[in-house]
């Protein structure tokens, strides 16, 4: 039977894998490389982007750099994949799993377009993608692109001039252009940096509880040793006084 953990575990996972790639694919097939519209006036809109890199569009040098950075992920993933089993079986703190549930399944998220987009469509420069083109996708396999859409440019302003150094700039936040793998991921790990004194205090009960039945029981040896001490003493005694 499967643990209780480990379907809360995996449920989570698969939800947020299918609304990535869903979007994913839907962006890729329906806009060109550029293309952006407004959802929510003018700071929230979709702008498609792909880059090769990290989270929120950070570059990673070039093809060895996408190939080092693709399989450094596929290890990384293993291992969280790993402690999530683990903690499962040990019915640990669900917001514990929970967070690493989230991280699981963004970089896996962006780890499917790094090693299949490139395979399964073709380039997005002026035109719209096909899946699954006669003459072969853009890339080869390890070297996809990840799409991105997600853009908030919620203030847009311009530096005072008599400011220090930045006087006169243009200011943008918030700037980068993410994906729902990109949220999983930022949701997972602020979740444990937040909450890490709340699944510390969750699991303290339970380490004290444990202390406390150890120490009971060393005082129960020791009464029961000293009984039986003090029985021994008593019978030499009565032999010798005999």
């Amino acid at each position: 039977m499967i643990n209780k953990n480990i379907k809360y575990s995996f449920y989570i996972i698969l939800a947020i894998l299918f609304i990535d790639q869903f979007i994913k694919i839907l962006v890729k097939t329906n806009m060109a490389l550029g293309d952006e519209f407004n959802v929510f006036g003018n700071w929230f809109m979709i702008n498609f982007t792909e880059n090769n890199g990290m989270a929120y569009g950070i570059e990673f040098g070039g093809k060895i750099g996408k190939l080092i950075l693709t399989s450094f992920r596929i290890i990384a993933l293993f291992f969280i994949g790993w402690y999530i089993f683990k903690i499962s079986k040990q019915d640990s703190n669900k917001l514990t799993i929970l967070s690493l549930s989230f991280i699981f399944a963004g970089a896996l998220g962006n780890i499917i377009d790094s090693i299949f987009y490139g395979v399964i469509f073709d380039h997005s420069y002026y035109q719209v993608a096909s899946f699954l083109p006669e003459k072969g996708g853009y890339a080869s396999l390890f070297h996809g692109k990840v799409v991105d859409m997600f853009y908030f440019p919620i203030i847009e302003t311009t530096f005072p001039s008599w400011l220090p150094i930045w006087g006169g700039e243009s200011f943008l936040f918030f700037s980068p252009i993410f994906n729902i793998a990109d949220s999983a991921i930022t949701i997972g790990v602020v979740l444990l940096i937040f909450f890490q004194k709340h699944l510390y205090n969750e699991n303290k009960p339970l380490d004290n509880n444990l202390q406390e039945e150890t120490t009971t029981l060393k005082n129960i040896n020791t009464k029961n040793n000293n009984t039986e001490f003090k029985e021994k003493n008593k019978n030499e005694l009565d032999k010798t006084i005999i």
